[in-house]
C-alpha cells in the first residue's frame, strides 16, 4: 500500500501510522483494538476493558479507552491508554487476530481499579461469561504482590458474584449490600410448578419471598413485556413479592429501591428475611 493512495478518499487515519477503510469508519470495538495493536507494532497486548469487550464480557464504562500493555514507553494517542506492567506469557492469548490478556488476567486487572463497583461488576461479567469462580484471583494477588491497586482486590473478591448475568445486576446487589440489607442471592431459580420448569429471579431473599428483577432494554419488546407479565403473574401466584427496577431507578432514585426492598424484608413473616 503506498502512502498516496493511504492519502487519498478511500482512507482515514484512525491512529498515528495506521489507516482504515473510510467505509469501516466509525471502527467498531474489534477494529479499534486492531487498529490499537498494529499501532503498537505488534508488540501491545491489549488489556483491561478493551480485552473484556473482546472476550465477550461487556461491561466497561462508557468512553473507555482501549488499553494496551508494551514493553517501552510510548506516548499513547487520543482514546489509547498505554501501561507497562508485568506479564506472564501464560496471561496472553489471541482473540480475532489480536492478542489479548486471558479472561482471569483481565479481571485481575480490572479488580485493581480504584472504583470498587467497577472493579465488581468487571469481575461478576468476567467470572460469569467464562465460568470461573472469582477466587481464582487470590493466585494473581499472590504472584503479582507490590503492584498498584493489589491490595483492593481481597475486598472486590469479597462483594463478587459469578452467579450475577449483568452490569446492573450487579450494580443492583452491591447498593442493596451497602445500605446494611442482607445480601441478596444472584440468579435464584424458584420451581415452576405448571409448566414443570424453573423461573429465575435476578436477585432474590427465597425465605422472605423477595424477588429483584432488573428491566433492561432487553425487555421491552412487546412479545417479551408479554412473557415478562406472564412470568410475573406465576411468581406472584407462587407467593412472591416481586420488585421491578430500570437504569432510571438505579441512577436516579437508589435511596426509593432500599428503603422499599428494607421494608419488603420488614414485612416478611418472622425469621425469614
Amino acid at each position: 500500500m503506498t502512502a498516496r493512495r493511504l492519502q487519498g478518499p478511500a482512507f482515514v487515519r484512525v491512529l498515528p501510522d495506521t489507516w482504515a477503510a473510510r467505509h469501516l469508519v466509525p471502527l467498531g470495538h474489534a477494529d479499534r483494538c486492531r487498529a490499537v495493536s498494529r499501532w503498537s507494532g505488534g508488540r501491545g497486548v491489549i488489556a483491561g476493558w478493551a480485552a473484556a469487550e473482546l472476550s465477550g464480557a461487556p461491561c466497561a464504562p462508557a468512553g473507555a479507552p482501549v488499553e494496551v500493555l508494551l514493553p517501552v514507553r510510548a506516548r499513547a494517542p487520543a482514546g489509547v491508554r498505554v501501561r507497562r506492567d508485568r506479564l506472564h506469557p501464560g496471561e496472553i492469548e489471541w482473540r480475532d487476530g489480536i492478542r489479548v490478556t486471558t479472561p482471569l488476567r483481565t479481571a485481575f486487572d480490572l479488580a485493581r481499579g480504584e472504583d470498587e463497583t467497577d472493579a465488581v461488576v468487571a469481575v461478576d461479567a468476567l467470572a460469569f461469561r467464562h465460568g470461573f469462580s472469582p477466587d481464582l484471583l487470590l493466585h494473581f494477588a499472590v504472584r503479582y504482590r507490590g503492584l498498584r491497586g493489589v491490595s483492593r482486590v481481597p475486598g472486590v473478591l469479597g462483594l463478587a458474584d459469578r452467579r450475577a448475568a449483568s452490569p446492573p445486576e450487579t450494580r443492583l446487589r452491591l447498593l442493596l449490600v451497602r445500605a446494611g440489607l442482607p445480601r441478596p442471592q444472584a440468579q435464584h431459580p424458584v420451581r415452576d410448578d405448571v409448566r414443570r420448569r424453573a423461573v429465575w429471579l435476578d436477585l432474590a431473599y427465597p425465605a422472605a419471598r423477595v424477588g429483584i428483577e432488573y428491566e433492561g432494554a432487553d425487555h421491552t419488546g412487546p412479545d417479551r413485556v408479554l412473557r415478562d407479565a406472564a412470568r410475573v403473574t406465576r411468581l406472584v401466584d407462587a407467593g412472591w413479592r416481586i420488585y421491578r427496577y430500570t437504569r432510571f431507578d438505579l441512577r436516579d432514585e437508589p435511596g426509593r429501591i432500599v428503603a422499599e426492598i428494607g421494608r419488603a424484608l420488614d414485612h416478611a413473616p418472622s425469621g425469614t428475611s
